[in-house]
C-alpha cells in the first residue's frame, strides 16, 4: 500500500499559474515569430492548393498555432516528435525550413520526401520530427515505440506525440496507454483537442474528457487552454518534467480551434458562423501575444520587421515549391519495398 501511495503522490503536479515565468519581450518576439511562420505558411499553402499546384489532401493548422509552439519551446535537443496528418505548423516549429516543407507539398524533388510523401507524410530526422502520418491513431502507436527507443539508449529523450480528439477515439491508443505505462515509457501524449472529429462534435463522439482515460492505467493528465501559448508553455514544462524525470507517460489535452476545415475540401457547413467568428475575433492565439506585446512596450514597428521577414520566408518557399524540378518517372521504384521472391 506504501509503494501505491508514493506513486500516486509523484503524478500531483503544480497548478500551472504557479510555474508560469512572465516572459521576456524576446521571448514574446521569438514565440510570436515562430506563431506567424506557421500562420502565414499555411495561408500560402492554401492558396497554391486553391491554384492546383498542391494535389490531394491538405490539412492545415490555422488556428492551433499556439499549440505546437507552446510545447516545442520547452523541448529538449534529443526529444522527438511524431503527429497526424494536420502536421506542416509541427515541421516548422522543429526546425524543418519552410522550403522543404513547401515543395513536399507540391510533390517537388526539393521537398523533404523529395516530393513522394506530400502533406501527410514528410519527415526529418534531423530535426527528430518522424511524421506526418495519415492513418488515424498511428501517430501514438509508432510514438510509443519511439519513447522505447529513448528509454533503450538511455539518453534522456522524451516523444512527444500527437493526436486529434478524433484519433484519442482509437483502440490503438488504449493499447498504447496499456503498454506505456506497463514499461514506464518517456512519452507525452498530446491531444489536440479542436472540437471536431472530421464533422463530427466532440459532444457527439466522445464520452468524457479524454485527458481522463489514461486513469485506469495510472497515467496522469491535465486539460488546458490551447489557444494561450503561454498557458500551453507552462503546462508542457511541467508535464516534460514529469516524464523525463522517469515517472513514465502523462497525457496533456489541448483546447484549440481549426479556422478551417477539416481539410481543404471540406467547407465546414457543420459549424455556425458565429461560432468560428467568435474563435478568430476573441480567442484568436496570435492576437492575443501582440496584445501582451503590446502591453509590455514592444512597438508595432518591431512587429513590423518580424512580419516582413515571415512573408519573404513563405514567398520564397513558395518559389522553391513552384520552380524546384519534379522527380524522373523511373524514381517511382526507387526509396520503396519490393518482395524479392527466392
Amino acid at each position: 500500500m506504501g509503494a501505491k501511495s508514493s506513486k500516486k503522490e509523484s503524478t500531483k503536479l503544480k497548478s500551472v499559474s504557479n510555474v508560469s515565468p512572465a516572459p521576456t519581450p524576446a521571448e514574446l518576439k521569438k514565440l510570436y515569430r515562430e506563431m506567424l511562420l506557421i500562420r502565414r505558411f499555411e495561408e500560402k499553402a492554401g492558396q497554391l492548393y486553391g491554384m492546383g499546384l498542391i494535389g490531394g489532401f491538405c490539412h492545415l493548422y490555422i488556428g492551433q498555432e499556439a499549440v505546437v509552439t507552446g510545447i516545442t519551446s520547452v523541448q529538449e535537443p534529443q526529444d522527438t516528435v511524431i503527429t497526424t496528418y494536420r502536421d506542416h505548423g509541427h515541421m516548422l516549429a522543429c526546425g524543418m525550413e519552410a522550403k522543404g516543407v513547401m515543395a513536399e507539398l507540391t510533390g517537388r524533388e526539393g521537398g523533404y520526401s523529395r516530393g513522394k510523401g506530400g502533406s501527410m507524410h514528410m519527415f526529418s530526422q534531423e530535426a527528430n520530427f518522424y511524421g506526418g502520418h495519415g492513418i488515424v491513431g498511428a501517430s501514438f502507436a509508432l510514438g510509443t515505440g519511439l519513447a522505447f527507443t529513448h528509454k533503450y539508449k538511455g539518453d534522456n529523450g522524451v516523444c512527444v506525440a500527437y493526436c486529434g480528439d478524433g484519433s484519442a477515439n482509437q483502440g490503438q491508443v488504449a493499447e498504447c496507454y496499456n503498454m506505456a505505462a506497463l514499461w514506464n515509457l518517456p512519452v507525452l501524449y498530446v491531444i489536440e483537442n479542436n472540437r471536431y472529429g472530421m464533422g463530427t462534435s466532440t459532444k457527439r463522439h466522445a464520452a468524457g474528457e479524454l485527458f481522463k482515460r489514461g486513469e485506469g492505467y495510472g497515467i496522469p493528465g491535465e486539460q488546458v487552454d490551447g489557444q494561450d501559448v503561454f498557458t500551453v508553455q507552462a503546462a508542457a514544462r511541467q508535464a516534460l518534467d514529469y516524464v523525463r524525470s522517469g515517472n513514465g507517460p502523462y497525457i496533456l489535452e489541448v483546447m484549440t480551434y481549426r479556422y478551417r476545415g477539416h481539410s481543404m475540401s471540406d467547407p465546414a457547413k457543420y459549424r455556425a458562423k458565429e461560432e468560428v467568428e467568435d474563435y478568430k475575433n476573441n480567442h484568436d492565439p496570435i492576437q492575443a501575444i501582440k496584445n501582451l506585446m503590446n502591453e509590455a512596450g514592444i512597438k508595432e514597428d518591431d512587429l513590423k520587421v518580424i512580419d516582413k521577414e515571415i512573408k519573404e520566408i513563405v514567398n520564397d518557399a513558395a518559389e522553391f515549391a513552384k520552380t524546384s524540378p519534379e522527380l524522373p518517372a523511373e524514381e517511382l521504384w526507387t526509396d520503396i519495398l519490393i518482395p524479392v521472391e527466392e
